[in-house]
């Protein structure tokens, strides 16, 4: 079973759109969604609308947390506690049930899905070091753990005592072995921050045994119009135009 996963959307209607029409034309069975639908960008409502209609699994992300007020945004930048304010403030009442309803990790099929990580779900943890990565999966039984939150797409394998990061570069499958573990992060839809201003998804092939990063263009200026009309902060318009 191929499975497509979108992450850290973040009220990016635009790039769902291209995101949801590729996956569309990859034969993809099903689509599981790892949080942050909101927060940043100018059309949330929409985009958990288009989540709650696409997606089999989803769970739920820390900007999502912080636009219903279930954590507090001290420790965000002033961008996005300026971005988790407005949208706290848009949020109409379908999306905050949506949002409210949903699991900080599950598993599916033998993949364990969570936004942040395994071990500390509620603490947002970023897993972007070797060593939390080795904490990260001894936290979780399963062969296969798919995250999103730091924006930045890798696969962490494991074997035995030994771990690497795989190049994980936009249409060119990363094999899974039987024998090792991994960690994926699927990248970002709506904000991605690995200067590639692209946005991105991830597909795992259970049966080929083999995950691919997809990376596609689309309309960023309209995004950023939409921003800049919304009230939201300007930076927040320009970081899409330069991948960070």
């Amino acid at each position: 079973m191929r499975t497509a996963f979108i992450s850290d959307i973040h009220a990016n209607l635009d790039a769902l759109e291209t995101v949801l029409a590729d996956i569309g034309r990859q034969e993809t069975d099903r689509i599981v969604c790892l949080g942050d639908i909101v927060g940043y960008g100018p059309e949330p409502n929409p985009c958990v609308a288009r989540v709650r209609e696409v997606s089999k699994v989803t769970v739920v992300g820390n900007h999502d947390y912080a636009a219903l007020g279930r954590i507090d945004t001290l420790g965000f930048n002033e961008y996005a506690r300026a971005a988790a304010e407005w949208t706290a403030s848009a949020l109409d009442k379908d999306s905050i049930e949506f949002l409210g309803s949903l699991p900080l990790k599950t598993v599916l099929d033998g993949m364990h899905l969570v936004h942040a990580s395994p071990l500390d779900p509620e603490r947002w943890t970023y897993i972007l070091s070797y060593q939390e990565a080795k904490r990260q999966l001894a936290a979780f039984p399963e062969q296969i753990c798919f995250v999103g939150h730091s924006h930045l797409p890798i696969v962490v394998e494991e074997e035995g005592d030994e771990i690497r990061a795989l190049p994980f570069s936009s249409d060119i499958p990363v094999r899974i072995h039987k024998d090792r573990r991994y960690l994926v992060n699927v990248g970002s839809v709506g904000q991605p921050r690995d200067r590639d201003p692209r946005c991105g998804y991830a597909w795992y092939d259970d049966e080929a045994r083999a995950v691919m990063l997809r990376r596609l263009e689309y309309p960023i200026a309209n995004v950023q119009k939409k921003i800049i009309d919304a009230g939201l902060p300007p930076f927040l318009a320009q970081r899409l135009a330069d991948g960070v």
